[in-house]
């Protein structure tokens, strides 16, 4: 009932219509096992169909009802730069059916007025579309654009210190109910990332600095989940190496597995296991990023990358402490130290376990520059902030998921 991912009905009804079908065959198999049941499998079909059918048109009305615009919560922005752009981008890409953006509020007298658009590029331009939003006022307005445009939340995008004038102001719509939200938390919660590059003086919005990990609990109940994972995907793994290491020695000439060192928890460094997926040699002395159909990789190689199974060895890893099952990718020390220099807080995904299936890995894939490092980053900074046995059983499920479609690189 997330507005958020169901608000667009085309999008269901295949998911509704995939658990059907599922149901269906399930049902259709129960007359060949006992207890017996009636030959007919007519009621089967019914007990399907019908709840199939009210579930579809529950469903539709629900969207068709709550996706109008009286329900929506409506946002006043302050700050008409480019952090407001870029969280109205995202409010009309992720959001839509939640919110509605009703204009902006900005101190820069040239700004007052002007109506802009947001383009692909997060930048404004003049526009004669009406559907564009404008600035509606400077700080000293607020309280009276709240009460004439009926704001229910403020989002705050601006990267330096608000005036004590407009603070007063904001704390006046506080005492009228109105909600005041930084443009790094909408941001956070309709994307599941953290926006690194916009957080300016609001930098402890997007740090995790209460994150489980600090908690001796979560750090068993962490071990415990990894080590039940490992045991079983190291029995899978078991099953699966004959076969995998003939199928690489076929293809190409070199070892069955490949170890590389990359940086683990604390920065501390490790050995890496991995099937190998590469010709020898891949690399002439120096670190490169494998890309998308990679020249480099062997035909066994893209095979295994497109179902994860060169991963695999890395069960070994988890279980001697290393990695977890779930966390950042782990990285090579020399791409940690130039991102390092050029990308603010990337040494923070070091502050946990580099883990197999990570929510950057779900939600982008692999990364292969450093403009993927940066939105991987910003994945990586939600799963600390977040980090728990739930998300990680659905960031588990989900890597199952994709490996099993062939959705890996």
């Amino acid at each position: 009932y997330n507005l958020e991912k169901v608000g667009v009905l085309r999008h269901v009804i295949p998911l509704i219509l995939g658990a059907g079908l599922v149901t269906q065959l399930m049902f259709s198999f129960t007359p060949y096992l006992p207890p017996k049941f009636p030959p007919s499998r007519f009621p089967f079909f019914i007990s399907v169909f019908f709840p199939l059918l009210f579930l579809t048109v529950i469903r539709g009305l629900y969207v068709l009802i709550f996706s109008k615009t009286i329900f929506r919560k409506r946002l006043l922005i302050v700050g008409a730069g480019w952090a407001g752009k870029t969280i109205t981008k995202t409010v009309n890409e992720h959001g839509k059916s939640l919110y509605q953006v009703v204009g902006f509020i900005d101190d820069d007298p040239e700004k007052l007025g002007t109506i802009v658009e947001t383009d692909n590029n997060g930048n404004s331009k003049a526009t004669s579309n009406f559907e564009s939003l404008k600035v509606l006022g400077r700080g000293e307005d607020i309280l009276d654009l709240v009460n004439k445009y009926s704001v229910t939340t403020i989002i705050l995008a601006i990267t330096h210190d608000i005036s004590g004038e407009t603070y007063q102001y904001l704390a006046d719509c506080l005492q009228f109910g109105i909600g005041i939200i930084p443009m790094p938390v909408l941001y956070e919660q309709l994307t599941g990332k953290v926006p690194v590059e916009h957080i300016g003086d609001h930098w402890s919005v997007s740090m995790p600095l209460e994150h489980p990990g600090t908690q001796a609990i979560w750090h068993a109940s962490k071990r415990l989940f990894d080590i039940f994972w490992s045991i079983i995907g190291l029995i899978f793994l078991g099953i699966l190496f004959p076969w995998i290491a003939l199928l690489i020695i076929l293809d190409s000439p070199g070892p069955i597995l490949y170890t590389q060192i990359r940086l683990g928890l604390n920065g501390k460094p490790y050995k890496v296991y991995k099937f190998r997926s590469m010709v020898i040699d891949a690399e002439q002395g120096e670190a490169v990023w494998a890309e998308a159909n990679d020249p480099r990789t062997t035909r066994s190689g893209k095979l295994l990358r497109k179902i994860h199974l060169d991963e695999f060895p890395q069960f070994l890893n988890i279980l001697k402490g290393e990695m977890s099952v779930v966390g950042p990718r782990p990285e090579r020390p020399e791409f940690i130290q130039n991102l390092a220099e050029e990308i603010p807080f990337y040494r923070v995904r070091l502050a946990v376990k580099p883990g197999m299936a990570g929510w950057g890995l779900i939600n982008q894939g692999y990364g292969a520059s450093k403009e993927d490092a940066l939105v991987k980053l910003q994945y990586d900074l939600y799963y600390i902030k977040h980090q728990s046995l739930w998300l990680d059983f659905y960031i588990l499920v989900r890597t199952i998921i994709d490996a099993l479609t062939l959705k890996g690189r």
